[in-house]
Parts: C-alpha cells; structure tokens; sequence
C-alpha cells in the first residue's frame, strides 16, 4: 500500500533526524514528482529558492522543502534541512526500476565451480566462469561476462553487456553500467628493437561498497598490484582509469575524464567533466577540479583547481580575465600610439591603409 506523508517521515528519520511533517501527515504518497506543475498524490520538492514561486501553483499533494521556503506556505510537507538529499530518499522507496524476479535464463552460461544462489539474476547469454562467486540479490544482465575467479558482492547490479575479468572484486550494491569493463589489460608495452612488446598486467580491479561505474566505462587491471576504487565512489559514463589507480572513498568523477596509471586521488573529491589527469601523480583529499582541465603534477592540497595546466581555481580565473581584457588593452595601445604618432607593429602599412578599395575601373571590387 502507498505510505503516508507521516509514514515517509518516519521512515527516514532515522538518517535525517531533523526531518518534520507540516500540514497533514494522513497524506498518502503515491510517488514522487516535479514541483511545476505537480502531480496529485505525488510529492514534489524545492530545493533551489528560484524556484519558490512554483510553490502557490504546484498540484503536488505534499513538497519537500526547507524550514526557510516553508515559511508561509499553507500546504502538505516534509520539512528538512536538506531538501534535495530528503527527496532522493523518498525517491528510492518508489523506484522499482531495479526490480527483478530470481532465476537463470536458459541461454545464459554457468561453468562448473561457479556459485550462483537462488537469490540472484542471470540474464540471456550471460557467461560466469569457473570460480566465480555471485553474491545473494545480484541482477546479472543479458550478455554480461564474469570472469574466472572474479566475486560480484551482495545486491550488485550488472546491466547489460558489461565485462568482469577473471579475479575482479566487486563490493557490495555496486552498479555497472550497461558496456561498463572491469579488468581489462593494462596499457603496458615496452620498447623492442622489432618495436612494441606487451609488458604482462598480472594484477586486477577491486571496488569496494556502494561504487557505481557508468555505461562505457573501462577500469584497467594493475599491472603488478590492483587498480582500486575504495567505498562509495562514483564513476559517469565513458571513463578511463589506468592501470593501478587508486581512487579514495566518495570520490565523484564526470563524464569522459581519463586518468593514466599509477595516479593516487583522494577521498571526497570532486572531478569535472573531460579533465585528464597525468600518471604517477598524487591528488590530496577534498579536492575539486573543474571541467576540461589538465592535471600535469601532483596537487598537495584541498581546494578548487582547474585550467590547462591545472592551477588554483583563483589563479585560473583571474587568468582568463585578463584575456578578455586583451582586446580592450590592444585598442587602448593603438589609440595612445595613433596620439603619440607610433606606427603599431601589426598595422597595415600606409600605402594599403589610402588605397582605395575600388577597381581601376572605379567599380566595387571583392577583397
């Protein structure tokens, strides 16, 4: 049955203590919404205050707010300190998108020795090798391949297509996204005199808990130790990580980022969008870099960082302020040369600068 406003509340107030129910509590949620225009029986949120004016009109049955946005509002609510985290949370108890019914497909592919419980989910065409350890609750998608020796923690999610290779840890409730490559050969090679030779990459991937890897993204095996990715950490769609990575605990990091081998990143860090960052380096804790940044050494510190190489973000800033003044010094240089009768390097000589632009005919003529 739909919970009630005062049943959510109680719910989670567990984890968000603050959390306190204004207006009806008899309210039955039956999902979740946006705030413009709502939906009834849902619950919407605010979190941003831009937003508050959407609050008179919303058709929502109930909103999630804070105690300041709530001020003066006459409708149904949950009232927290932190909205958005509040709303992520009543969002999971109404998404069903990981439901699944237990059992192997017919066309899937157990070998000998592996271990795959009642509980678990093996999709069409999906391959586990011998030695393979699945754990209870796992959805393992259509063609997914789990290598030999490699072990999928407790409630893990597998979607489809994604490449485990053999002796690859996965911890617990993480999620793979659909293409996403655990344990793929490291891009070691040496120099010979008949050219390259592959340099052995005799390590693995281990994850820990509550890590998510998104579609597309590939993981490398270490090459002599592992490449790891501790609790918590949050990988977009389409990543590079090199062999022997570390990746520190609740560390986030955006689409199409690379990141060469041997690199160290620190817990809670933050990392935008198409950055690359260089191998053999170290990035202390608690760091953010913005996006389309270029780490080319270590960062010793936390704060913001960002630019091609990257800097301090404040550095980075005042930067790029001052090439968008160029332009407006360059003119103010040309006009305290014309003033001081200075020929500017890159002005036109003077013959061009009085030559007439028409044609020895006197008609208009194409430059």
């Amino acid at each position: 049955m739909a919970p009630t406003l005062g049943e959510l509340a109680q719910r989670l107030r567990a984890g968000l203590p603050e959390l306190e129910v204004a207006g009806d509590p008899a309210t039955v949620i039956r999902g979740v919404c946006t705030l413009s225009p709502g939906e009834p029986g849902c619950l919407g949120f605010l979190a941003n205050p831009r937003y508050k004016s959407q609050l008179a009109d919303t058709r929502a049955a109930a909103v999630v707010l804070s105690k300041r946005d709530a001020a003066g509002f006459k409708g149904n609510a949950l009232i927290a300190g932190d909205p958005y985290l509040a709303f992520a949370r009543i969002a999971a108890v109404f998404d069903a998108s990981g439901d699944f019914t237990p059992g192997v497909h017919p066309s899937a592919a157990l070998a000998p020795g592996a271990t795959v419980p009642p509980t678990a989910h093996i999709g069409a065409c999906a391959v586990i090798e011998s030695g393979a350890v699945i754990g209870a609750s796992v959805f393992i998608g259509p063609n997914c391949s789990v290598g030999r020796d490699a072990h999928i923690g407790d409630g893990s999610r597998l979607e489809g297509n994604v490449f485990v290779g053999p002796r690859v840890r996965v911890g617990k409730r993480a999620r793979l996204g659909p293409g996403a490559v655990l344990g793929s050969r490291g891009f070691g090679l040496a120099r010979g005199p008949a050219g390259w030779e592959e340099v052995p990459q005799t390590g693995t991937v281990i994850l820990g808990d509550d890590v998510e890897v998104g579609g597309g993204t590939t993981i490398d095996r270490g090459a002599l130790g592992d490449t790891v990715l501790e609790d918590g950490v949050k990988l977009d769609n389409q990543i590079q990580v090199a062999h022997n990575v570390r990746i520190g605990a609740h560390t986030v990091i955006a689409a199409l980022c690379g990141i060469a081998g041997s690199t160290r990143i620190g817990a809670r860090c933050m990392i935008g969008g198409c950055t690359c960052i260089n191998g053999h380096i170290e990035i202390a804790d608690d760091v953010v870099i913005l996006g389309f940044s270029m780490v080319l050494k270590a960062i010793a510190s936390r704060g913001q960082y960002g630019g091609i190489p990257a800097r301090t973000a404040r550095d980075w800033r005042r930067e790029i302020a001052g090439v968008h003044r160029l332009g407006l010094l360059q003119e103010r240089i040309r006009e305290l040369e014309r003033r001081a009768g200075i020929m500017s390097e890159d002005a036109p000589p003077r013959a061009a600068r009085g030559r007439s632009d028409k044609g020895d005919d006197g008609g208009d003529q194409d430059v």
